[in-house]
């Protein structure tokens, strides 16, 4: 169950962060270096035009792929019992306490293996009485969930080879299941022992043995079901702004208990929360970055954090939302944090998003709507605009219809032209899907849609936008101020050699990609940077900086300044 309230405060805000993409299940491969950024922006036509999207052919690939499977939602690999197991295996957890704290490590040992194998592995199942017979082969793997099959994902997760244990294959532990008259041992087995992290997902759950890999796995073993100390308690609490005014914030956190839970505050008074849920019926079928992030968030200096898109990449696998919400607790209790959708929470067939793709594994917003609620109109419609300080940003989705005749299309134009420039004289747009980017995408989905650049783009001009967010591609780019793929106005060099955008005579957007912050990155020729953006705006200067989340060095900034 998923609680929130609100509660007023009082604040001022100037700073804030910047992400996208989830920061779990960081597989670094490179991304583009920044010191090629200068390249990027010296040219007059900034990005080649790309292909349209194809739709026909998008719902040729995905027609036949439908969410049918409890647990995990997009369609993995059929499990079966292998056939004639040894009569000596045996798979055992072991943990500090009969029940499973909030979060902890439990350490699961294999026995009784006549002959290790490199394909041997272990996952943690949820719910333990899950039917794994209804996980059917998957017809397809679609290159934007990372669905590769070096990648264990199956029907349930998370996974190990036993051979995490590095003297498993070696058979380094050894025990005698059987002697011979004279008390030689003519049976020998080896055994691993793994570790899992586990945290409070409020139900019960097991370890399974498999061999075959995760191309043709069968179960060997199984455990019986281990369940949590406190399923019902309230966890993963996270704060998020609900209005312009700075004078309150609303706070959610997820329960195993459905109903009304009371917040007790500091000066005495409390509050009863509203508990909102969802189920399988709703739906239509990196960790150097949060630590990095925690660290601004502790100096005191930061007033709310950003995440625009590609939230988490549970793609239907609830279990990884709460591993999510477990990672950004460190910050998303401590201040707001705010999100824009993605098409890896809303893209799926026949459910009305832009993109005919199985991207969000049958989840269609519904899980992400419940665990982040913005300030938005209706749901499914998750497109807002708040007010922070100097600055009001527009949010939209990429993700619903943004044609000219759309409901999106007229609340942007309205939203924007509203803004008070006096009050809030930065107008900062932000969205998943890039109208610039030099990464050309996937063969029938390209990174960037002419349709959305044609529909929205004049908007950003004649409403004076001075900076457009983006992410969905995996790297940080950013350009001069442009409009229909020119440059209109180049930055210029300061007195410390930092790029300056100089919006008193205004020109164009400037954009930027800033989809570094976990996943994986897209291909470039250079070295792998995962970061975030920080950015501190005045009535008068906007300060960008792309952060090294490993070093905490500034890789790129520049300024966009006012008179």
């Amino acid at each position: 169950m998923i609680s929130n309230i609100s509660f007023e405060l009082s604040s001022i805000f100037t700073v804030f962060l910047v992400i996208s993409l989830c920061f779990s299940s960081c597989s670094c491969i490179r991304t583009r270096d920044l010191r090629r950024n200068a390249e990027f922006i010296d040219h007059t036509a900034i990005s080649r035009p790309q292909p349209r999207v194809d739709h026909a052919r998008m719902m040729a690939e995905f027609a036949n792929h439908t969410a049918i499977s409890d647990f995990r939602i997009i369609n993995r690999k059929s499990l079966g019992d292998c056939p004639d197991p040894n009569p000596y295996i045996r798979i055992n957890v072991s943990s500090a306490n009969a029940k499973l704290s909030d979060d902890q490590f439990v350490t699961v040992t294999i026995s009784g293996v006549l002959v290790p194998a490199a394909s041997d592995w272990v996952a943690m199942i949820s719910p333990a009485n899950s039917d794994v017979s209804s996980c059917p082969l998957n017809g397809i793997q679609y290159q934007q969930t990372g669905d590769f099959s070096i990648l264990p994902l199956l029907c349930h997760y998370p996974a190990q080879y036993a051979s995490s244990d590095p003297g498993y294959l070696a058979c380094k532990n050894q025990e005698c299941q059987q002697r011979n008259a004279r008390g030689d041992c003519v049976v020998k087995t080896c055994s691993a022992t793994l570790q899992f992290h586990v945290i409070n997902i409020r139900t019960d759950i097991e370890f399974v043995f498999f061999a075959g890999g995760f191309i043709t796995p069968c179960i060997l073993k199984r455990t019986t079901p281990t369940s949590f100390a406190n399923p019902k308690k309230p966890l993963y609490g996270h704060l998020s702004s609900i209005d312009s005014t700075g004078n309150s914030m609303r706070v959610t956190w997820v329960s195993g208990d459905k109903t009304p839970q009371k917040v007790q505050y500091g000066n005495g008074k409390s509050q009863t929360s509203v508990v909102t849920t969802f189920s399988q019926a709703d739906m239509c079928s990196s960790l150097s970055v949060v630590n990095a992030i925690a660290s601004e968030v502790s100096s005191g200096n930061i007033d709310s954090i950003f995440h625009i898109g590609d939230i988490s990449y549970a793609t239907g696998f609830l279990v990884e939302w709460d591993f999510f919400l477990h990672l950004i607790s460190p910050v998303a209790a401590q201040l707001s944090y705010m999100t824009a959708i993605g098409n890896h929470e809303r893209d799926y067939i026949d459910t009305g998003s832009v993109y005919v793709t199985a991207d969000s594994g049958g989840e269609c917003g519904v899980p992400y709507e419940t665990y982040f609620p913005m300030p938005t109109s209706e749901k499914d419609k998750p497109w807002y605009s708040i007010e922070q300080g100097s600055v009001h940003f527009t949010v939209i989705s990429t993700e619903h219809d943004w044609s000219e005749s759309s409901e999106q299309f007229a609340w942007m134009k309205k939203d924007m032209a509203s803004v008070d420039r006096t009050r809030t004289p930065w107008l900062i747009f932000m969205g998943h899907r890039p109208m610039y980017s030099t990464s050309d995408g996937s063969s029938f989905i390209p990174s960037v849609d002419n349709n959305f650049v044609q529909a929205v783009e004049p908007l950003l001009l004649s409403n004076k936008v001075d900076l457009a967010l983006f992410g969905h591609v995996h790297n940080y780019e950013r350009t001069c101020a442009v409009y229909q793929g020119e440059c209109k106005a180049m930055p210029t060099k300061d007195g410390n050699g930092i790029d300056t955008y100089d919006n008193t005579n205004y020109q164009a957007p400037v954009h930027a990609v800033i989809g570094m912050a976990g996943f994986s990155l897209d291909s470039f020729p250079s070295t792998a940077k995962f970061g975030y953006a920080r950015v501190h705006a005045t009535r008068t200067d906007l300060n960008f900086e792309f952060v090294n989340a490993n070093t905490t060095e500034v890789g790129d900034r520049f300024h966009i300044t006012r008179s």
